[in-house]
């Protein structure tokens, strides 16, 4: 991936930022991710305000950002980091795997979630791949994300078979669709190929009689939202 049209991988060092409260595991991070020498560790910020101070001084390529943190979360420092560095990748780093936590994280802009277990060449792998563009799901953490979609409420399901003549996995594409998910993240979370994920959004374009994905979400939001107070 190109950074600004000029930077590549190959002649580009990848600066990362580790966020975490928890100061001792920052640092053995930090220092697992400086024995690979494609990476530059910037440093280590102790919650979501220290990691937006630490950007303004030097922008990181990819921010390894822990979700449960004081003052500001990882879900809200996920927002900031992307609305005011939209090229930074930020990858999610933590204990916990609740599907809420991993949903809102992916729909603020994140590049993926990974486990603090995770071995070092795995966690230097991952740091990589996002920055070349990857989206960054575990397969634990990809069926969470599956299992959420599947059980949206049977009432707004049936009311977009109604109203599009969707299948049932045309209609659980629609409502990730609807909650922001992103073609290759649709695709990660179903284990679909890229190509059959793509296929399936571009039938439902079709079937409900729009040309983008602002037009998607609108129509699904106002047929689903159709009746209720």
């Amino acid at each position: 991936m190109y950074h600004d049209g000029d930077l590549s991988m190959a002649n580009h060092r990848i600066k990362v930022l580790v966020v975490d409260d928890q100061k001792e595991l920052a640092e053995g991070i930090a220092s697992v991710l400086k024995t690979d020498s494609e990476l530059q560790v910037l440093g280590t910020a102790r919650d979501g305000f220290d990691a937006l101070d630490k950007m303004a001084e030097e922008k990181a390529d990819v921010v390894l950002l822990d979700i449960r943190m004081p003052n500001m979360n990882g879900v809200v420092a996920t927002s900031r980091i992307k609305t005011e560095y939209p090229y930074a990748k930020v990858l999610i780093l933590t204990t916990f795997d609740d599907s809420d936590y991993i949903l809102n994280a992916i729909n603020n802009g994140a590049s993926g979630y990974l486990l603090k277990d995770i071995g070092g060449d795995a966690l230097i792998r991952a740091v990589k791949n996002a920055y070349e563009g990857d989206t960054i799901l575990p397969a634990k953490i990809a069926r969470r994300i599956a299992d959420a979609a599947r059980h949206v409420s049977a009432d707004r399901e049936l009311k977009l078979m109604r109203a599009f003549g969707l299948s049932d996995r045309e209609v659980e594409i629609a409502l990730m669709i609807y909650e922001g998910f992103t073609n290759r993240q649709i695709s990660s979370a179903l284990k679909l190929s890229d190509g059959t994920a793509r296929n399936y959004v571009s039938n439902i374009y079709v079937k409900i009689g729009c040309e983008n994905r602002s037009e998607a979400v609108e129509l699904i939001k106002n047929t689903i939202d159709l009746g209720q107070a």
